[in-house]
């Protein structure tokens, strides 16, 4: 008799007893662990196993997710002794359990004894939506209402910088436990060191003062026991095929912004090859990671001038229930966004001087840029790192820079964010080849071709009365930066502002005199644009801050694209919003409290999941979000909870390797890393997802 026979005759007769039969057995290899979860309630289906080890170079974290039978395979462990244990949602953490690979280990969870116990490890949006929202009556005073409201302490205010819900930030410091008044006590919270500035004018002044009072009642609710409505359901499907390897870098007081390891027309570029970040405002150590090795180091960032100012000069307004006086922040060359060209050069945005610009820049100057739009400041420039030799190049840029990616042309064109009112960009090959950065520059203010005849001609200024006979100049600065891969235009999104916006630069054949621009808004009820991609269709995917991930089709446009009614609100058909997964405020049950900081497209199918799915940061949810076939999967870390990133990557290592010779690197981006599971001391960490055939994949 075959074996699939004898186990199938087995399989009946064990039901025809009452007895479930048992699970397979699984088959590992030397560098595995692996085993059943079960508890009192019998096989768990959907939680997590986390094994954990501080032998190597950087901590080193592998979760997956067990199957429908309980079952479990941890796959290609480093040589260490490990911690494992479950967590998920309805339990408990279980005990912890030492183990080394190559050992079969089953693990008995426990089952929450309450309610409150199993809270403890859902996502913080689960907690963020307790929070009560304004009334209509006072948020009647601020310009856009309760959409407004929403765009600051969601993605461009309190979420923008980290995350909230957590434990840390759900609670109050025990720093402040002498301040009575809860209120007061948050006034003082968001007070709190080198960034205390900024936050208490957001919420003081920018909006009333109304998010003190509201944070204020949600965390005393939550002192009184309150605890979130709705529960999260587990990791289903494809989400149980997820391996999560965690390492981190750099230093606990510091946060990383973004990094980069590859090419983003190529990601076979770098294979397996070190990964380098952006510390921004934090310091100018930027962090490298070598996956293979497991360790990380740092490179000290220079600058070109000694009198370039440092992030360490900004005003402290009151002492950090963490760091007390200390000024942890000092960083001159201001690091936010690194990108890998062709070759494996690191082009970094970076300041290099300060915000003074050449005169080459400004008015007089015979720059072609210049004469069109001179630029007398720019506040960060440009860098090239090239790992091979070592060496380090500064840029100098009259615009501003914040994000930075490469156009697909013969050029390797490098194309800027953050330049105010103009966009920027660079020929890299001519920079390469002669090192003369006026040379190899431009930049174009945004003009759109409201009088419809085709060409850049005279132009109204923003806040005059459109005229006819002339265009009009939109100072729509780019956040996010998207060349088209199969066309000439480079896409921009449009944040800081309600609605929000996104805009095309159509260069021309001699930029900056011949470009031209569209701008398209999100129909209600999306708003609060930020981080957005581009697939290689040209469909613009963007992250809302209404709760929605944005789709825009172009393509889809009905009327005319330019003349006096192109103005933005022109082409509604073109956009589908995406509801993010998450429940709602109480208040707005309808939307979630998802506040996704940017969607980043797989051109390439990095991931596994498919060409052009568009990823959404999950910010609240410990992870990303992946649109596949119009169904969100929800990728999460559950160790340590707090995970919040801001942007990220995929590579191929290996083309041939299957799912282990791909993933995307995701880096923890919240400027608080103290805040995440595990307190001050925690550093900033690095996620490598990948995505398996299934759940015991090896």
């Amino acid at each position: 008799m075959r074996l699939a026979s004898i186990a199938a005759v087995i399989t009946l007769i064990l039901t025809a007893c009452g007895r479930e039969p048992a699970a397979p057995a699984i088959a590992i290899d030397d560098d595995d662990i692996a085993g059943i979860v079960t508890s009192a309630a019998g096989p768990e289906a959907g939680v997590w196993v986390i094994t954990e080890t501080d032998d190597l170079g950087t901590r080193f974290i592998r979760t997956v997710v067990t199957d429908d039978q309980g079952r479990y395979l941890v796959p290609d462990l480093p040589d260490g002794s490990y911690q494992v244990w479950v967590r998920g949602y309805g339990l408990q953490d279980s005990e912890k359990v030492a183990a080394a690979p190559g050992q079969l280990l089953d693990l008995t969870a426990t089952v929450a004894p309450d309610p409150a116990t199993a809270a403890k490890v859902y996502p913080a949006a689960y907690w963020f939506s307790m929070m009560d929202l304004p009334t209509d009556e006072e948020v009647a005073e601020l310009d856009g209402g309760m959409n407004l409201y929403l765009t600051w302490i969601k993605n461009m205010g309190c979420v923008g910088c980290h995350q909230m819900g957590n434990e840390a930030t759900r609670t109050i410091p025990e720093a402040f436990a002498d301040i009575e008044n809860s209120e007061q006590a948050w006034a003082r919270r968001i007070s709190s060191g080198q960034a205390g500035n900024n936050m208490a004018r957001l919420a003081g002044d920018l909006l009333k003062g109304l998010p003190i009072k509201y944070f204020a009642d949600w965390t005393d609710r939550i002192a009184a026991g309150e605890i979130p409505s709705h529960v999260p359901k587990r990791p289903s499907g494809v989400e149980r095929n997820v391996v999560a390897t965690v390492r981190d870098w750099s230093s606990p007081q510091f946060y990383m912004h973004d990094l980069s390891g590859t090419d983003r027309r190529n990601p076979t570029v770098n294979g397996f090859g070190p990964l380098y970040g952006a510390p921004e405002l934090s310091t100018d150590e930027m962090p490298i990671l070598d996956p293979v090795a497991n360790t990380s180091t740092v490179y000290n960032v220079p600058v070109r001038d000694e009198d370039t100012p440092t992030t360490n000069s900004a005003p402290v307004v009151a002492p950090s229930p963490y760091w007390g006086d200390e000024r942890i922040w000092d960083s001159r060359s201001n690091i936010h966004n690194p990108m890998l060209d062709q070759d494996g050069r690191v082009w970094l945005t970076a300041r290099i001087r300060d915000s003074n610009n050449p005169g080459f820049c400004k008015e007089g100057s015979e720059h072609p840029s210049a004469m069109l739009y001179p630029k007398d400041s720019a506040g960060r420039h440009l860098s090239v790192l090239d790992p091979a030799t070592g060496e380090y190049t500064f840029v100098d840029t009259c615009f501003s820079t914040h994000h930075l990616q490469f156009a697909y042309d013969d050029r390797n064109t490098l194309w800027t964010s953050g330049g105010g009112d103009v966009v920027g960009w660079l020929d890299t090959t001519l920079f390469l080849e002669t090192g003369d950065a006026a040379l190899s520059q431009g930049w174009a203010p945004l003009i759109l071709d409201t009088n419809g005849n085709g060409k850049q001609d005279a132009w109204t200024e923003p806040g005059e009365a459109q005229d006819p006979e002339l265009d009009t100049r939109v100072p729509n600065g780019f956040y996010a930066v998207m060349p088209e891969p199969r066309g000439d235009a480079v896409w921009g999104s449009n944040a800081f502002r309600y609605p929000g916006s996104i805009t095309r630069l159509i260069p021309g054949e001699n930029p900056p005199q011949t470009a031209l621009a569209e701008v398209y808004y999100p129909p209600l009820p999306g708003f609060g644009i930020r981080g957005a991609d581009i697939d290689k269709n040209g469909v613009v995917w963007t992250s809302l801050g209404s709760g929605h991930l944005g789709e825009f089709d172009r393509r889809k446009c009905k009327g005319p694209l330019n003349g006096p009614g192109a103005t933005g609100n022109h082409c509604p058909e073109g956009w589908t919003l995406h509801d993010l997964p998450g429940p709602g405020f109480a208040a707005l049950p309808e939307f979630s409290v998802e506040s996704s900081y940017y969607t980043w497209v797989d051109q390439h199918n990095s991931l596994g999941l498919g060409e052009d799915v568009p990823i959404a940061t999950g910010n609240q949810f410990d992870g990303v979000h992946a649109l596949v076939n119009d169904e969100f999967v929800t990728l999460r870390i559950p160790y340590p909870m707090g995970f919040y990133t801001k942007g990220f990557e995929g590579r191929i290592d290996d083309p041939d390797g299957g799912w282990k010779g791909r993933g995307i690197w995701v880096p923890e981006g919240d400027r608080t890393p103290w805040l995440k599971e595990g307190g001050k001391g925690q550093k900033p960490i690095v996620v490598h997802f990948q995505v398996r055939p299934d759940p015991l994949a090896k």
